[in-house]
């Protein structure tokens, strides 16, 4: 029974829907980066826009939300182009958006409802999929005000009379039903990923989560970072479900890289909320690869909004690294500068890259390892000539990159290594560390402690 409306369709994938975008603003002038946004969200949606009209506003109408006299013109479009859905780009109450389809006579969706149908398209793995059905619920659970008064079980007559249940009733209780149980299940999930930060945390193996504006790039740089397969498209929120792998930064020294959804501004909470498992790998993450799309003429404004969401999720103190992609698009060159020399952004150091073209990767290679240099450990030691075994038991762990020999006959072996591990490697072999004569390579800690 639940189904007859968790079913009620968003925008269809066929081809020919037809679709009225309505852009809303509050100043005489309709913002150009909103309005190109609200066009690819329907697109990516799979909606074919035939018609946009444009709605200024001082005070929202409580019955429409938007003034009586353009709810006369946006329904003459919609007779006139036979439209099926119409997009309005702002937060609709129940109320309203059930008021605007009686006069149209045909669908209407706001910004919440398109964003949650995307997302129910994108999503592939059954954590991703879960998400989105509590997401939806949780957004369908204020719309249940739809024409079920003619399936009451409340009637007249003799021997009738009395309380009934009406079907918004059965309905309402169906659906919290079907939330609890996804709770628990999502609770399951939580607790695996849980599982699986503790243990990279205690084999000291940091964690790097992608974020920024939805379409800056970051499937690309992850799939060229760690010659993974995530889908890639030209489309907002073409990568929904998170995937997380392996980077190998020096030999035995590796760190966990995770894409994470694409963010846009005005994100529904009923999302932000479904997707905590998922937002939790940002907020848990050692750092953030926070990827911008140089070529966007409105890039800043995508940096607050990012931003923003960062903090409603308690991911703002995390420490970040700006990626700049997508450089190929200006003239702009390849480089890197530490965070220190950054006035904006005073801890984060900046990368300027092209992930498609993989121009400037190394720059991010050394901005990783600047991030991580109290994890590892790099440079040469001395081990003597007695110290065979110690020598022959590190190239067994592959942390040997090079190794010579001086006057007296000693190794000088040239190492990279996790600092864990190396701890753990003295502690075996019954040897102190501060006794290995370290000799630091260039912008790597050799710190033990």
């Amino acid at each position: 029974m639940i189904e007859s409306f968790i079913d009620r369709p968003g925008i269809s994938n066929a081809d020919g829907e037809s679709v009225l975008l309505v852009h809303v603003s509050y100043s005489q002038k309709i913002n150009a980066d909103e309005r190109e946004e609200f066009q690819l969200l329907a697109k990516s949606a799979g909606g074919d826009i035939s018609t946009e009209l444009e709605v200024n506003l001082r005070i929202p109408n409580a019955k429409y939300f938007i003034g009586s006299g353009k709810v006369e013109e946006i329904a003459d479009e919609v007779k006139a182009n036979a439209i099926d859905l119409v997009l309005v780009n702002a937060m609709l109450s129940p109320s309203q958006e059930r008021n605007l389809e009686k006069v149209f006579s045909c669908r209407v969706l706001d910004r919440a409802g398109l964003i949650l149908d995307i997302f129910a398209q994108r999503a592939r793995s059954f954590e991703g999929k879960l998400q989105v059905e509590l997401a939806q619920l949780k957004h369908l659970s204020t719309r249940l005000v739809r024409g079920w008064t003619h399936l009451e079980r409340q009637k007249g007559g003799i021997g009738l009379r009395g309380p009934g249940e009406t079907q918004l009733e059965t309905d309402r209780r169906l659906l919290n039903l079907r939330i609890k149980s996804l709770n628990k299940r999502l609770t399951k999930v939580v607790s695996q990923r849980e599982l699986g930060r503790n243990t990279r945390t205690r084999a000291d193996v940091p964690t790097v989560a992608l974020v920024g504006y939805t379409n800056a790039g970051k499937s690309t740089l992850f799939n060229v970072l760690t010659q993974a397969e995530v889908y890639v498209a030209d489309q907002l929120f073409a990568t929904l479900d998170p995937t997380l792998r392996r980077l190998q930064l020096l030999p035995n020294f590796q760190i966990v890289l995770a894409d994470t959804v694409g963010f846009v501004r005005d994100l529904p909470h009923e999302l932000v909320a479904a997707f905590r498992s998922t937002l939790q790998e940002t907020r848990d993450a050692d750092v953030l690869i926070h990827v911008i799309d140089q070529s966007d003429p409105n890039h800043l404004d995508r940096v607050n909004q990012v931003n923003a969401v960062l903090a409603d999720i308690g991911a703002d103190e995390v420490p970040q690294i700006l990626v700049y992609n997508k450089i190929d698009k200006s003239d702009i060159s390849p480089g890197y500068q530490a965070g220190d020399l950054n006035p904006d952004y005073p801890r984060s150091p900046i990368v300027w890259l092209s992930a498609l073209n993989k121009i400037g990767l190394e720059y991010l290679h050394q901005a990783l390892l600047d991030q991580f240099k109290d994890h590892h450990i790099a440079g040469t030691i001395t081990v003597q000539v007695a110290d065979g075994k110690l020598r022959s038991e590190l190239y067994k762990q592959g942390a040997v990159v090079s190794d010579t020999s001086d006057e007296h006959g000693n190794w000088l072996v040239n190492i990279h290594m996790n600092r864990i591990g190396f701890k753990q490697f003295c502690k075996k072999h019954e040897t102190n560390p501060e006794q290995l004569k370290f000799v630091e390579s260039p912008h790597i800690s050799t710190r033990i402690s």
